[in-house]
């Protein structure tokens, strides 16, 4: 049991640094973008804006109690039994909610897309918002159905054994979101072939979709590896130290990745990012250069085309210049 513990609190320091900087990042960009999001009445009344609204902030929410939990583990503070329950509880409940938005989100944009009419008769000007309620009552109910595991005694350290319990629960509940936001964006390919709409030329749409899918992953697989790390330790393939160590590279990779995520897919729609040039001028200018940055990472043939396109468009323009004198 001591060499469980042990090897439980060995790479403790650096989940309270990936959820501290994971935590900060997310505050900053909540702050701009949530309140633009909130000031801006075509923004505040529109589904897809709203729904970034309630990832970024379940996300904000998830780090929080993340950070409060593993530093308070890292610290070995005293907690009562109710306190862990707390945090166990405000864990399970952002987490889920994170999953349960991003399917909402798939959702929203297929009845959108393959329904428009329908869609613009049922949804009136609450609605997002009612989305949001929604996925948060029902994340959380799925803590009520899975107890944490704390100690009986009134003060003890909260530990990642707490944690423990209910893997078939929470793969069910995530294979069930994965079919339907796939099955969604499924629908919405091929009803965008089938309009003409989505094709090789149409690249905007085609980035959309691939956003939406690193999205999905980078919330969804850490679940799947842990559940695999966890087959794998209780079958004997791997040790208590493997598995942990495994565990731990994936949560800070995937901690900062599920930061920045949300942050990206925000930032790279036109309007938000037009009312966040108009409130915070300052910031607009390094937020456009960032989000260029990204792009040309995931494509980096785009940057040599726009190298091509300014190049020859700076030749027309000399030869011009240079006709025009003569």
């Amino acid at each position: 049991m001591s060499n469980a513990t042990d090897a439980d609190n060995e790479y403790l320091h650096i989940r309270v640094w990936a959820a501290g900087v994971s935590l900060f990042i997310l505050a900053f960009f909540n702050l701009i973008i949530n309140w633009t999001i909130v000031r801006e009445e075509r923004l505040r009344s529109h589904a897809r804006f709203v729904l970034v609204f309630h990832l970024l902030f379940s996300a904000l929410v998830y780090f929080a109690v993340c950070f409060s939990f593993y530093l308070q583990n890292y610290l070995n503070a005293a907690t009562t039994e109710t306190i862990c329950k707390v945090l166990i509880r405000g864990l399970m409940t952002s987490g889920s909610n994170i999953i349960l938005t991003i399917t909402a989100m798939a959702l929203d944009r297929y009845f959108a897309i393959c329904y428009p009419l329908y869609y613009s008769k049922v949804c009136f000007k609450p609605w997002p918002w009612l989305i949001g309620i929604l996925t948060w009552g029902l994340a959380s109910i799925i803590p009520l159905t899975l107890p944490p595991q704390t100690n009986n005694t009134s003060t003890a350290a909260c530990g990642r054994e707490a944690l423990r319990g209910g893997e078939i629960q929470k793969i069910i509940l995530i294979t069930v979101c994965t079919i339907l936001i796939v099955s969604s964006y499924v629908r919405i390919l091929y009803e965008g072939r089938r309009l003409g709409v989505l094709n090789r030329r149409n690249r905007a749409a085609c980035r959309t979709i691939a956003l939406h899918g690193t999205q999905l992953a980078v919330f969804i697989l850490p679940n799947f590896i842990l559940f695999l790390l966890y087959i794998l330790n209780k079958q004997g393939s791997i040790d208590k130290s493997t598995k942990e160590l495994f565990a731990v590279i994936s949560f800070a990779f995937f901690s900062l990745a599920q930061c920045i995520a949300p942050i990206v897919y925000g930032l790279r729609k036109e309007e938000l990012l037009e009312h966040l040039n108009h409130r915070f001028p300052c910031l607009s200018g390094r937020l456009k250069r960032i989000l260029e940055w990204t792009v040309n990472i995931a494509h980096p043939q785009r940057h040599r085309q726009q190298r091509e396109r300014r190049m020859t468009s700076e030749t027309l323009l000399s030869r011009e210049i240079s006709q025009t004198t003569v």
